[in-house]
């Protein structure tokens, strides 16, 4: 099945918000084997809109729509999607009583603004798709030969709507007797074009399960999809070329579908009863926040560092001023010490420590923008590891981030360090 996806919304094209829609919209259709022929942006114009709309449902035949079922004058989504169905606007009154409901719950004893009601107003005939986060319910017509659903442009009501009403039915529209299943295999520490030579005659040879490759700032994820009689059948054939995958690509795959590493982590942290403590300079936190974002993360991770100055480096860490002067804030020999001291003031199984130079400006000829020291200290002593990142500073600092959990990833499994990137060796032991 082929479908289109189609954000809407004036802000999208002023640049004030960012369409996270549909590309999460996008991951999640291909997950469901729905080949995503494309995706774009319209504002708040009528007459766009259905311009819009109506050639997304002539060429596919699924079209999810986000966007546009506020209240007010500039929400047309409703009316547009009711006449390319050749439908009248209904006023529902279980909706617009629901609406006053969780009005009133949220918002007690203030008055109800009744333009909220417009939101109880479908097309004649239309599937409802609930909101239980929000007051605009979504819908489903058919336009044509294709179905055409309706979503709120907020992240939080969307994908629950999805989740729940969506998903169910586009796998009720298989063909009978077919299934659709796909599974995705996330790696990290090997980037794209390394990764396609070690699959490529897999990707070209494959036909089922086809395969797709998704490089990103967190690694390069694999997606199999496969087509069978059952679901059974489907899961052999993702299984065997999953293998073959895995025997490819030894060390590098970490975890499937939605798996995230910091959970990953967490997982065999938790199993193996180990303890972190980590020292951050150049990634500014953002590893002790992927680390805490896991349900149950105080079991294992005592706390870190946030070292951005010198002089911070050696009064709260003890990193010692004459290795900083002499040697440099990014050096092999600072992050050695950072990652030595936070073991040390903890008492954790392992410590973990980052300094580098995110940019775009700070570089030189002998430390280029880009440049980082990973130190992992164990009980068998301090590794140091250099690597180079690319990407602006949020990039820079997420794949930084990435870099220092497969680490973490790869000591909690007794795994290589120095195969995580054919660039990285390690600097002091």
């Amino acid at each position: 099945m082929n479908a289109e996806i189609v954000a809407i919304g004036t802000e999208l094209l002023l640049g004030q918000n960012q369409d996270t829609n549909s590309s999460w919209l996008a991951g999640e259709l291909a997950l469901l084997g729905v080949d995503v022929f494309s995706f774009q942006a319209v504002g708040d114009n009528e007459r766009r809109l259905e311009t819009a709309l109506k050639a997304a449902c002539e060429r596919s035949a699924f079209v999810v729509a986000t966007g546009g079922l506020g209240p007010t004058v500039d929400d047309v989504t409703r009316k547009v999607a009711a006449k390319l169905a050749g439908k009248p606007l209904i006023f529902e009154e279980k909706l617009a009583k629901a609406i006053e409901e969780r009005f009133a719950r949220f918002r007690p004893g203030k008055p109800f603004p009744k333009v909220n009601l417009n939101q109880a107003f479908m097309p004649q005939g239309a599937t409802v798709i609930p909101n239980e986060n929000g007051t605009a319910p979504g819908f489903m017509v058919r336009v044509g030969k294709c179905h055409l659903a309706c979503l709120p442009g907020v992240p939080s009501e969307m994908k629950p709507m999805f989740e729940a009403t969506l998903k169910p039915f586009l796998k009720s529209l298989a063909p009978t007797g077919t299934i659709i299943k796909s599974r995705v295999y996330r790696t990290t520490g090997m980037d794209e074009s390394a990764l396609n030579e070690r699959i490529r005659d897999l990707f070209e040879s494959s036909a089922n399960p086809t395969i797709g490759v998704l490089a990103n700032a967190y690694g390069v994820d694999i997606r199999l999809t496969a087509k069978a009689a059952s679901e059974k059948e489907a899961d052999q054939l993702l299984e065997g070329l999953g293998k073959t995958l895995t025997l490819r690509l030894p060390n590098h795959i970490y975890g499937w579908d939605k798996d995230d590493l910091e959970t990953i982590v967490g997982r065999l942290l938790t199993t193996r009863r180990l303890t972190l403590a980590l020292a951050e300079s150049c990634t500014g936190g953002l590893i002790a926040h992927r680390v805490t974002q896991v349900p149950g993360s105080s079991q294992y991770f005592i706390g870190g560092w946030t070292v951005y100055s010198n002089r911070f480096k050696s009064a709260s860490l003890g990193v010692d001023p004459k290795t900083l002067e002499s040697k440099g804030a990014v050096s092999a020999e600072t992050a050695m010490e950072m990652a030595k001291k936070a073991r040390e003031k903890t008492g954790a199984d392992l410590a973990f420590s980052v300094t580098g130079i995110a940019g775009p400006s700070g570089g030189t000829p002998q430390k280029p923008v880009g440049l980082v020291f990973l130190g992992l200290a164990d009980e068998q002593g301090v590794r140091v590891f250099e690597r180079r990142f690319s990407g602006d500073r949020a990039t820079f600092k997420i794949k930084v981030s990435q870099a220092a959990l497969e680490f973490l990833r790869r000591s909690c499994l007794k795994l290589p360090l120095e195969d995580q990137d054919p660039n990285a060796s390690p600097l002091g032991k």
